[in-house]
């Protein structure tokens, strides 16, 4: 569906966040008379009049019947395509797009301007993937948009010229995307069960990107992944020993020493493997890796993942607040490896399984476990269920969990916010979460927060 498609029909936007702002625009510059309806909160009424004078605001969620008077609605990603209220209403007729899908629709091959396109999902790594190949493309001269999932919608760059755009999707997005040209997933497990309404379910959409894919770039390390994708006729990997890898304290290509991973900015072996699988997608369309690996010397981590803040008060502080999954927060401990650290965990409960934490904390236990949240009540039960051998303290908020972390740190030590959870118990977002704990620590929140390379250039 193109932007010209919705002409003189009726049409609603679902969501007033970043996504739903750049429809808005999107939607005023290419169809400035179109009667548009705005489904939002309550509180985001005064400020969406503000936005656009013109709209029609409905506050609250929409029902089947509300849904159903119009033709067509733009839904946020974040609003499940599983609502009972939606199914209903795409029942009776009504159709539901997205941003991302307009964008598509302007850029495919049948409207004669197919965009050169790298799209990059996973469950971890694909926003420190989709940067590292902007980073690494740019390094080589290439024109290169950054937007998608990432923080800028693909709509508000709509009509600009870039020879590669590199667009992050979530899972709530793959569904809308294509055709394009590479594919990338990085990982896969089990998350968002609380939007696709399942583990399976969850696979399935993520695993949608391959359908619109021409090349599809997969991580050589996840059996199970490698198995849902082996029908795949142009599949290509990486993190195998054969290609682009790591080992022996080097990213390598095949038996070659490419890149030492000491001098990666981002730190751990899961961003070198991110390194491994943005050199592998440029090599799957053509560009010279080889000549574009140096430059990860001068990446700069984004923020909110792993991001060392500094030294404070006699401890080093590192927010990963972007860490959503139990396994993420087993990957940032593992980065800090034969350290003292103090790891808040817990936020939003999704249902997640927290097994494989539990398990590799009675193995390996950090210095201290501080537990928060709505969750944090059931992985303390956990923990202490298989006698986790440091100590681990309930708390209810992020103050107190950094005020018991500062208790329980010896100097030298590492206060460290990796959740394995959303944020949505207590913050508005997981860059909130991060910005608390910055200011908590005695940082500068404000001096965190920006992605270097969102947009064209």
């Amino acid at each position: 569906m193109r932007i010209a498609d919705l002409a003189g029909r009726r049409v609603a936007i679902w969501g007033f966040g970043r996504e739903g702002h750049a429809v808005i625009e999107a939607l005023r510059t290419h169809l400035p008379e179109q009667v548009l309806t705005l489904f939002c909160g309550p509180a985001e009424v005064g400020p969406a009049h503000a936005f656009d004078s013109a709209l029609e605001i409905i506050a609250g969620e929409p029902d089947a019947t509300t849904l159903s008077r119009f033709d067509v609605v733009v839904k946020s990603p974040g609003i499940s395509a599983y609502k009972p209220a939606l199914l209903a209403a795409r029942a009776q007729g009504t159709h539901f797009t997205s941003g991302t899908a307009l964008w598509f629709g302007e850029n495919s091959i049948d409207q004669g301007r197919a965009a050169r396109v790298i799209a990059v999902t996973g469950t971890k790594g694909k926003s420190t993937t989709s940067a590292l190949i902007a980073h690494l493309s740019r390094s080589l001269g290439v024109r290169t948009a950054l937007a998608g999932n990432i923080g800028l919608p693909l709509l508000g760059l709509l009509g600009q010229p870039a020879d590669l755009w590199v667009i992050e999707l979530s899972s709530f997005q793959t569904g809308e995307a294509g055709p394009l040209e590479l594919g990338v997933v990085t990982s896969l497990y089990e998350e968002h069960l609380d939007w696709h309404g399942s583990r399976e379910r969850y696979v399935a959409d993520k695993l949608r990107l391959a359908d619109v894919s021409q090349q599809l770039l997969v991580n050589a390390l996840q059996p199970a992944l490698l198995e849902r994708t082996q029908d795949h006729p142009h599949r290509v990997q990486f993190g195998q020993t054969t290609g682009w890898h790591v080992a022996d304290g080097f990213i390598r290509r095949g038996a070659q020493d490419v890149f030492p991973i000491d001098q990666l900015a981002a730190p751990g072996l899961h961003n070198a493997l991110n390194a491994c699988a943005a050199l592998a997608a440029l090599a799957a369309v053509g560009m010279d890796a080889l000549a574009a690996a140096p430059a990860l010397a001068h990446f700069r981590p984004l923020p909110h993942r792993l991001q060392s803040l500094g030294d404070h008060d006699g401890w080093h502080w590192i927010n990963d607040s972007i860490s959503t999954t139990p396994l993420a927060t087993l990957a940032a401990l593992e980065s800090l490896h034969g350290r003292a650290v103090s790891v808040l965990v817990g936020g939003h409960d999704r249902g997640l399984d927290w097994t494989p934490f539990v398990e590799a904390m009675r193995g390996t236990p950090p210095n201290a476990i501080i537990c928060m949240g709505n969750n944090g009540a059931r992985i303390e039960a956990a923990l202490r269920a298989v006698e986790v051998r440091c100590p681990i303290v309930r708390v209810d908020n992020l103050a107190s969990a950094v005020a018991e972390a500062k208790a329980r740190t010896p100097n030298d030590g590492v206060i460290l916010l990796s959740p394995g959870a959303p944020s949505f118990d207590q913050f508005k977002d997981y860059a909130e979460r991060g910005r608390c704990f910055t200011a908590l620590g005695g940082f500068d929140a404000a001096a965190i927060s920006g992605i270097d390379g969102l947009g064209i250039g």
